[in-house]
């Protein structure tokens, strides 16, 4: 009993330890897996089942997400060397205008952009960059054979004329801006270049908007007047509101970012949006090689065809037409009131119809008005 009683004692204090196994490979020693230390517990209950070991499953990897791809660049195609030579001229809007026509025209050889335009500049402030000065030096390099200005952003301030300082949008101010749009345009009249002037777009705060509509219709006038093509884009960029939205549809008819978040100046679909109504503007300068016919001259062999033809379309041009007869005012009363009936006359008769030619003309004739007398009844008389 005593001997039982000790070996349990003994068996308590004594931890079985399982050395690790050594094994010796190609002279180096490895020392294999060790096992598990058992203790008192283990002794008396019974070592304890090994828990499963949970076989990881290797993970699966996801593709990245598809990201929406650019598309392709279009080839850079060489333009001719007598490519006619578009200047875009302006503010920091004929910038936007200039890289979409660009883009427009990147496929065309025989047309090259050149982007003329200066940010913050404007017609206001001559002391930060005079335009007419710059136009005029432009004409005198012959840098360009078309000109189109889009400008006005930055000219609600306050104008010096004369030794005068004038309010924004005075009368006075009206007079003063219109006045160097007019220098503007005419020395670009006297060098025959023919001139596309854009309109503002709306503006996304009330006040400016407004101010920008009405800059915009000083140019208005001051383009009729010196002879430039004036386009007006400002309802091209409205929402179906008829208010400012910076959302629009593009050239595909997509709905599509037209402006920038400052409200003013042109997203890169709003640009593209503005370079394809232009285009459809500039076909009335510029044919493409291959891609139009070219129109006849309405004024050839008539005594207008002598006279003074500026390069550009506008009431010049209408009244060229008038004076060649191709173009006939609604205003302008007929030599004779019978040219049309009696066309096949050589000579037209010395005196009007009368009263009594009237009454008697056949029923059918154009000129009877409903009083004709009728042939039969006519015949009758005469019996």
């Amino acid at each position: 009993m005593r001997r039982w009683v000790l070996t349990l004692l003994i068996g308590l204090f004594v931890l079985v330890d399982i050395a690790p196994v050594l094994a010796q490979d190609n002279g180096a020693v490895q020392v294999a897996q060790a096992q598990k230390r058992r203790t008192l517990f283990d002794l008396l209950f019974g070592e304890p089942e090994p828990e499963p070991v949970q076989e990881q499953k290797p993970q699966k990897r996801t593709a990245p997400a598809a990201t929406a791809a650019l598309p392709p660049p279009k080839p850079q195609v060489e333009k001719a060397a007598d490519a006619t030579r578009l200047a875009v001229f302006g503010d920091s809007l004929a910038i936007d205008l200039s890289k979409a026509l660009e883009r427009y025209y990147a496929e065309d050889a025989n047309l090259v952009v050149i982007n003329q335009g200066v940010s913050s500049s404007g017609f206001v402030r001559a002391d930060y960059f005079d335009w007419n000065k710059a136009i005029g030096e432009q004409i005198a390099a012959n840098s360009f054979d078309l000109a189109v200005v889009m400008i006005g952003i930055n000219d609600r301030q306050e104008l010096s004329a004369n030794g005068e300082t004038l309010a924004p949008l005075s009368d006075a101010w009206n007079s003063a801006y219109q006045a160097r749009i007019t220098d503007f345009l005419a020395q670009l009249r006297a060098a025959r270049k023919p001139v596309i002037w854009l309109g503002l777009p709306p503006m996304s705060k009330t006040e400016y908007s407004a101010a920008m509509s009405k800059i915009a219709n000083i140019q208005r006038l001051a383009s009729f007047a010196g002879g430039a093509e004036y386009l007006d884009i400002y309802e091209r960029f409205l929402g179906e509101d008829g208010k400012y939205s910076s959302y629009g549809p593009d050239v595909n008819g997509q709905n599509a970012r037209m402006r920038k978040d400052d409200g003013i100046h042109f997203a890169a679909a709003g640009a593209d949006k503005l370079a394809f109504y232009l285009s459809q503007t500039v076909k009335s300068f510029y044919r493409g090689a291959g891609t139009t016919l070219a129109a006849a001259d309405p004024l050839a062999g008539t005594d207008a065809a002598a006279m003074l033809r500026p390069p550009y379309q506008g009431l010049g041009q209408t009244r060229l037409l008038e004076v060649a007869g191709a173009v006939i005012p609604i205003s302008r009363v007929a030599v004779r009131a019978d040219d049309l009936l009696l066309a096949g006359r050589a000579q037209p008769p010395a005196a009007p119809f009368t009263l009594e030619d009237l009454v008697n003309a056949p029923v059918g004739r154009v000129d009877a008005f409903g009083v004709g007398a009728a042939p039969v009844a006519a015949e009758n008389v005469g019996r």
